[in-house]
C-alpha cells in the first residue's frame, strides 16, 4: 500500500513541479510551491487513481487531473491556516504559509493555487475533449466554493462553541472535505461518461470523505504533533463541533467502521477491480495513529 501511495505522490508532485516550471516566474510561484510541494501524501490522487483502476482510465491523464485536486486541497489547507480562520502555525511538519511569508502574501497565492487548478484541467496535453474538460471543471468548480470547500468551512467557524446536530456536523464535513473526494471518485465516471455509476460513486467519494475527515477528527483528539506534522487536541480548545464531540470517542469510532462497511458494501459488484480502493480506505482508517 505504502509503495504504491508514494508512487501516486511522486508522480503527481513530479507533474506539479514540471508545471510550475512552465509557469512565469512571478513574486508567488515560491510561496505557491511552499504550500503545495513537497508535504502531504496526496490521498485525493490515490483515490482518484484507484477509481480510474476500477474503469480502466489511462493513469497519466488521472495523474494530471490529480495535480489540479491538489492544487485546490493545497489552496484550501493555505486559507484554512489564517489567523481569522483556524489559526495554525503548522502544517505537514513546517511552519504555515502565512508565517513564512506573511498573511497577504498567503491568500493571494492560494488564490493562484485555486486558479490554476482550472488552468491544469484546461491544458491541451489533458487528451480528453473539451466537453469532458468542461464537466470536469463545473464537477470541481463546485466542491471548492459556497457548497463545498468554502461553504464547509464557514459552517465551521459557525458551529464553534455550539450545540449542533448529526446531520448539520455531517453536512458540514461532506462540504468540507468530503466534496473534493467525490470529485475524485466522480472524475473516471465523467470521462467514461458512465450516467448510471454518478450516483453511486458520488455516494462513495463523500463518504470516503467523511470518514476521512472523521479520522482527522480522531487524531486532533488523541495523536501526537510530531507524528501528525501539527499542532494537535486544537478542536476541543476551540469548541469545534465534531461527532466527538457529540457522540464521544467510542461511538465516533463505530461511526466510522459504519461509513467503511457502506463503502465497501457499494463497491462490491466490482471485486477486485476495486482492491486498491479499498486498501486505500484501511490506510485513511489507521494513518498517523
Amino acid at each position: 500500500m505504502k509503495i504504491k501511495l508514494n508512487k501516486v505522490a511522486n508522480d503527481t508532485n513530479n507533474f506539479l513541479k514540471k508545471y510550475l516550471r512552465n509557469q512565469k516566474n512571478t513574486d508567488l510561484i515560491k510561496p505557491m510551491k511552499y504550500g503545495l510541494l513537497p508535504g502531504g501524501k496526496k490521498i485525493r490522487s490515490k483515490i482518484l487513481v484507484d477509481v480510474g483502476k476500477i474503469f480502466n482510465i489511462n493513469y497519466k491523464t488521472l495523474i494530471h487531473i490529480g495535480a489540479a485536486v491538489e492544487c485546490i486541497h493545497a489552496y484550501s489547507l493555505i486559507h484554512d491556516d489564517l489567523p481569522c480562520m483556524d489559526d495554525d502555525d503548522l502544517r505537514r511538519g513546517k511552519v504555515s504559509t502565512h508565517k513564512k511569508f506573511g498573511e497577504s502574501t498567503a491568500v493571494l497565492a492560494g488564490n493562484s493555487l485555486l486558479t490554476m487548478s482550472f488552468e491544469i484541467l484546461t491544458d491541451n496535453k489533458l487528451k480528453l475533449s473539451y466537453e469532458k474538460k468542461n464537466l470536469l471543471i463545473n464537477f470541481i468548480s463546485k466542491s471548492s466554493g459556497h457548497v463545498g470547500i468554502a461553504g464547509g468551512q464557514f459552517s465551521d467557524l459557525n458551529f464553534e462553541r455550539k450545540k449542533k446536530s448529526l446531520s448539520k456536523i455531517v453536512d458540514m464535513q461532506i462540504k468540507k472535505t468530503g466534496r473534493l473526494f467525490s470529485f475524485c471518485c466522480l472524475a473516471p465516471i465523467l470521462i467514461m461518461g458512465n450516467k448510471n455509476e454518478i450516483k453511486r460513486f458520488n455516494n462513495i467519494g463523500e463518504n470516503i470523505g467523511l470518514l476521512f475527515q472523521i479520522v482527522d477528527d480522531l487524531i486532533d483528539y488523541k495523536g501526537n504533533s510530531k507524528k501528525v506534522g501539527k499542532k494537535t487536541n486544537k478542536d476541543q480548545k476551540k469548541g469545534k463541533a465534531t461527532l466527538i464531540s457529540l457522540l464521544g470517542y467510542k461511538n465516533t469510532v463505530k461511526y466510522i467502521n459504519n461509513l467503511k462497511y457502506n463503502i465497501f458494501k457499494n463497491l462490491k459488484k466490482f471485486g477486485d477491480k476495486a482492491s486498491d480502493l479499498k486498501s486505500t480506505i484501511n490506510y485513511i482508517m489507521v494513518r498517523n495513529k
